[in-house]
């Protein structure tokens, strides 16, 4: 036979995402282990994760994490607003859930009777138009805070239709901002600097993060006590967090050494797929305790309450999407607010 002759040195070796653990492979029932000709596309009946340690299944409760479920508490209203902690929502991937949880976060937060503000930091506008606002009819937006040294945070900052939560709007202004921050000194603390004043008057600040990582998302993670990453249960959403841990701590080491990671969120999931379940448990697997309890199925009424132009906590208050919310915003809650 002749030798194949040798390549070395034509291409590169791809990526090898150490941060990733390896596959693993759910243990299907035995009901359902009878021969298919669509073994790709099997669907388990059940939400649960398999047994773990051969503990017995009634013993052990079990979320959509493979994690018992705690019993979260309801956080109690606090006795005067302020000292607000800034949590960036960011993912450099689009469409895996960020402006619909920074909406529904912020409204069941407003809902325990802390004071929200959300900001729209993405020059899509997604977040102003998720709250009805039209990003064509606005005077003033968050690059008009930024970079204009007569407009201040009461200029810009205005009502988003749910008691308790105020917006800071954007539209695609916003995208020259990226460009003309470079020549400015210290322009990783741009937005740090305008925010600092909502401090004192907010509990929680949400920053809607544009799906990339460029200069105003390291503006926001300059800006931020924590990160929250929603991640979409698709095999390729987890390929991409390696990339953005990465930034995370390059901004933690160079420009904000009080940054962390307050969790990582799964949306979009569905539990009947094999798929959906094995992404959920590479994610626990690979970040741990970093993971919520908390998970985001899909739901046809995320996208209604998003033509209504109102959070889903108000248009369906009684889906199971709006309980998932108010479910993570007690998690949010016990886990980076002391409540």
């Amino acid at each position: 036979m002749t030798p194949i002759p040798s390549t070395h040195g034509t291409h590169q070796q791809g990526s090898t995402a150490p941060e990733m653990p390896p596959r693993v492979t759910v243990p299907v029932p035995a009901a359902a282990a009878a021969p298919s000709t669509r073994q790709e596309e099997r669907v388990a009946d059940t939400l649960e994760f398999p047994v773990r340690n051969g503990a017995p299944k009634a013993d052990v409760p079990l979320g959509p994490t493979g994690r018992p479920m705690p019993d979260l508490p309801t956080p109690q209203p606090p006795a005067e607003h302020g000292d607000a902690r800034v949590i960036s929502m960011c993912n450099q991937k689009g469409g895996v859930g960020k402006t619909t949880t920074t909406i529904n976060l912020g409204a069941s937060l407003a809902e325990f009777g802390m004071k929200v503000l959300l900001v729209d930091f993405d020059p899509q506008g997604s977040l102003s138009v998720g709250l009805g606002l039209n990003p064509h009819e606005m005077d003033l937006t968050v690059y008009n805070l930024l970079l204009q040294d007569d407009v201040s945070l009461d200029d810009v900052v205005v009502e988003s239709g749910v008691e308790g939560m105020d917006l800071l709007p954007s539209n695609i202004d916003l995208s020259a901002a990226e460009v003309q921050l470079v020549h400015e000194v210290g322009r990783e603390q741009t937005l740090q600097r305008v925010l600092r004043p909502a401090l004192d008057r907010y509990d929680v600040i949400l920053i809607d993060c544009q799906p990339s990582l460029g200069l105003l998302t390291v503006n926001a993670l300059t800006a931020s006590h924590g990160v929250i990453v929603p991640l979409e249960c698709e095999y390729f959403a987890l390929r991409g967090v390696a990339l953005l841990k990465t930034t995370i701590d390059k901004v933690q080491q160079r420009l904000n050494p009080g940054l962390e990671i307050d969790g990582v969120l799964g949306t979009m999931y569905d539990g009947r797929t094999l798929h959906g379940r094995e992404v959920l448990e590479r994610l626990v697997q690979a970040w741990g305790d970093k993971v919520f309890h908390t998970v985001i199925r899909r739901t046809v009424k995320f996208s209604d309450s998003t033509v209504a132009g109102e959070p889903i906590t108000s248009y369906a208050s009684t889906s199971t999407g709006a309980e998932a919310y108010r479910q993570l915003a007690k998690e949010v809650a016990l886990r980076c607010l002391g409540e």
